[in-house]
């Protein structure tokens, strides 16, 4: 990579290490990155990471799974079907692979004060959902619906019990909520493919009384859309 080109990453990114690589789902694998850089940062649960992946400039985004003050970062990737660079590097990463990333960001994060939490999404949501759920106290008020393609696709998640689990082709997340029935007055979190989320927003609002404002969105992927895998 050119050197002009290096100081301009150094600028916007961090360099850091792959220190584990393992799969924590059929379809999903788990990586750890450390740098000296991500240490002592405030990070709130649902956050995401940009990473440059491939040997290009290509930047892909992750929700964080896990993030440990000393300076580490867990992100579990999706592999699936016509998976762009942003998957093949995620199943191709290995241990002591240097990678450049950015600092957690985004506003797609838990509200811990909220009455009553409700997860809405599938596999690419479930990782945000992870992070938001180990950090809420065994007491809270928990429910949601979670689509997968089959039971090995679900990530260990906090709570679990507490989520109506959504095989694909089975039903649909809208139709799940509607069963669900979640009275307004709590938080939801929908994530997803964009026009599942806007259907389920749709849903939550109109159909069942919530405030616009209480559901909180995050289309994280679009069929065919580059970016957003």
């Amino acid at each position: 990579m050119p050197a002009l080109l290096n100081s301009v990453l150094d600028l916007l990114t961090v360099r850091g290490t792959v220190t584990a690589a393992e799969p924590v789902a059929t379809r999903m694998r788990l990586l750890r990155i450390e740098a000296d850089a991500l240490a002592g940062l405030d990070v709130r649960p649902g956050q995401q990471v940009r990473v440059l992946v491939g040997t290009g400039i290509t930047r892909r985004t992750y929700s964080v799974w896990r993030y440990e003050p000393i300076g580490a970062v867990e992100l579990c990737v999706l592999d699936h079907e016509g998976a762009g660079p942003g998957a093949r590097w995620g199943t191709r990463a290995e241990v002591g692979e240097q990678v450049r990333l950015g600092k957690p960001e985004g506003t797609f994060t838990l509200r811990p004060d909220a009455a009553h939490h409700v997860f809405v999404g599938e596999e690419t949501a479930s990782v945000a959902f992870g992070a938001m759920l180990a950090a809420l106290p065994e007491g809270a008020r928990v429910s949601g619906c979670v689509e997968t393609a089959g039971p090995g696709d679900r990530l260990p998640l906090r709570h679990a019990d507490r989520l109506d689990w959504v095989t694909r082709g089975a039903g649909t997340l809208p139709d799940a909520v509607r069963a669900l029935a979640p009275a307004p007055g709590g938080i939801a979190y929908v994530a997803g493919e964009a026009k599942t989320v806007q259907k389920v927003r749709q849903t939550l609002v109109k159909e069942l009384g919530w405030d616009r404002r209480s559901v909180l969105t995050k289309p994280f992927w679009t069929p065919g859309r580059r970016g957003m895998e």
